[in-house]
């Protein structure tokens, strides 16, 4: 994801907020890496986060704040096909049916990919906002307010060597367009999201490596399995009762007999 932005005259409050839709939308790059590609039953993939701070014509430090405060992400690598071929048929044509079905699934998987970071980036601002998003208020075109430029258009070289009727062409952007909504849209995703995210904010290094980006989202996914796990015992029968009564105030008796 390539994208460039004016910086100049530009508050320090909005110099972070930039930096952390450019997280968010980074971040949801690696989630669908990793764990879609994972849900999927994909193979794993090699991949880094590069993180440089986002640099400013404006000199003076206290305008800017720390220049650790501000960064810029990127995802290298993480695509299943490295190199497009001319064309899907031409690429599978000595292929068994059940090869070329995983070839297609590899195929589509890397363009979903490429669509749940601007989706991430926009889900992130409808919730900043308080603001209602759903697949009907949000185009695919509209990923371009997200950052999306340079993914939409890496995803369209994809769709080119896919199918060649304009027509189908779109109707497979919706429906991968759709399927990168749902995978964001997904809470334990979405925390997986965020806390890589976080990370990649208060990361001081130049670069998260792959094992360790696999572990934020690990540990980020699986907290909202510890939250259900805790949510299911509480609705235990006799356990809410128990809880109640541990919970319950401790009343203090004073005898009125004194020695």
């Amino acid at each position: 994801m390539n994208r460039i932005h004016n910086l100049k005259n530009t508050s320090k409050l909005a110099h972070q907020e930039i930096s952390r839709k450019i997280a968010i939308h980074e971040a949801g790059h690696a989630a669908a890496i990793y764990l879609g590609n994972q849900q999927k039953g994909l193979p794993p993939v090699f991949f880094q986060i590069f993180i440089k701070p986002l640099n400013n014509d404006v000199q003076s430090s206290e305008f800017l704040g720390k220049p650790s405060d501000h960064y810029i992400a990127k995802v290298e690598d993480g695509r299943l096909i490295h190199t497009l071929p001319s064309s899907l048929e031409e690429a599978t044509k000595d292929f068994s049916t059940a090869q070329k079905h995983t070839y297609q699934q590899v195929f589509e998987a890397d363009i979903i990919n490429l669509l749940a970071g601007p989706l991430a980036e926009a889900r992130y601002v409808a919730l900043r906002d308080n603001e209602p998003i759903s697949p009907e208020l949000l185009t695919v075109n509209a990923l371009q307010n997200y950052g999306g430029s340079s993914d939409l258009e890496i995803a369209n070289e994809y769709l080119e060597c896919f199918i060649d009727s304009d027509e189908f062409r779109e109707r497979k952007m919706t429906e991968l367009f759709l399927a990168a909504f749902d995978f964001v849209s997904k809470r334990p995703n979405w925390l997986a999201i965020t806390a890589l995210a976080d990370s990649i904010l208060a990361h001081q290094e130049n670069i998260i490596e792959c094992n360790e980006i696999i572990d934020i989202l690990e540990s980020g996914s699986r907290l909202m399995a510890t939250s259900q796990s805790i949510a299911s015992f509480e609705q235990r029968p006799g356990v809410k009762t128990a809880l109640k009564i541990q919970s319950a105030p401790t009343r203090v008796t004073h005898n009125s007999n004194r020695l």
